[in-house]
């Protein structure tokens, strides 16, 4: 008998080798994903403008970073005592204008550079909702806890919606490598603070613009992560204990199977060994001149330098 419903990631035909690079973006599912990646070694970049949760603000990023926007001041507005970007996440605010946009004009920067080596993009929407800043009467990704009065909260609609997943689609083909591969995803996190309902109907407008647009594009894929923890893991024994945010176990499930489906064999040994390498580094001792302990660590440089031997990039670095 079966007391649950498997939910599978189609086997992708290009799989993703130890030198490939993957730009990720999006909620805080996006964060996790890189965190994997980065732990197992590939090369990896994940959101250049902070966590940023609808279509609509995360091609407005995709945007600044493939015209390599340079913030200037007047971008920036002063809250909270802080220089705040409307466009960014509010880890890149700052008390002094200079370190904000020194932050932000760095990751753009790189996130430019990187997004020409790329070969895989990951974009995990998380909410259909969006806040209009009324004093500039523009739509911003991050409210950076200024007060509600100055914003007006409202659905984006399905035409923008739509019309954020094509142009994104149209603006990383543009700047990644030939043949890059976007996969879409819709993050499990469930936004509570919208109301359950509301929350559904976010999820629901963000699955059906997805499938309305990428049906019909080449190289462009769904990943079911949202079903995977709705329908496969229903148990709040997969949750944090805010219950809704998924746990290490939930999370290292739908790892293993995107692994199962987007790595080559040879990634899925290169991963392994070097997450078995990352937990033997976090092994500490009292007495770093013992014998025993240095022999530990001579193996452990040994397999890391044989590691290092398979590909260009640095890593352990």
């Amino acid at each position: 008998m079966k007391f649950r419903t498997e939910v599978e990631i189609n086997e992708s035909e290009k799989k993703i080798g130890i030198e490939d690079c993957v730009f990720s973006i999006g909620s805080c599912f996006a964060t996790e994903m890189h965190e994997k990646f980065s732990q197992g070694q590939i090369q990896s970049l994940n959101n250049p403008f902070g966590t940023i949760f609808n279509p609509y603000s995360i091609l407005q990023a995709i945007e600044q970073v493939y015209n390599a926007k340079e913030y200037q001041e007047n971008d920036l507005i002063l809250a909270n005592d802080s220089y705040i970007s409307l466009d960014h996440h509010s880890s890149f605010d700052s008390r002094f204008a200079h370190r904000s946009l020194e932050k932000i004009n760095r990751h753009i920067e790189e996130a430019n550079q990187f997004l020409q080596s790329t070969d895989f993009v990951i974009i995990t929407f998380g909410s259909s909702y969006i806040y209009e800043f009324l004093p500039k009467n523009r739509l911003v990704a991050n409210c950076h806890k200024i007060p509600q009065k100055f914003f007006k909260k409202r659905l984006l609609s399905h035409q923008e919606l739509t019309h954020s997943i094509h142009k994104t689609i149209e603006i990383l083909r543009d700047i990644c490598k030939d043949n890059v591969q976007i996969l879409f995803t819709v993050s499990p996190v469930r936004h509570t603070k919208d109301g359950i309902v509301e929350n559904q109907w976010s999820k629901a407008k963000l699955i059906t613009a997805l499938h309305d647009v990428i049906s019909e594009k080449a190289n462009c894929q769904y990943l079911p992560v949202y079903e995977i923890l709705m329908d496969d893991l229903r148990d709040y024994r997969f949750y944090k204990e805010d219950m809704i945010h998924p746990n290490a176990q939930a999370v290292q499930y739908i790892w293993e199977k995107f692994g199962n489906a987007y790595f080559s064999d040879e990634t899925k040994v290169f991963i392994n060994e070097n997450n078995k390498i990352a937990a033997a580094l976090g092994h500490r001792t009292d007495d770093e001149r013992n014998p025993k302990y240095q022999e530990f660590r001579d193996k452990l440089n040994h397999r890391i330098l044989e590691q290092q031997k398979k590909v260009k990039h640095k890593i352990f670095g």
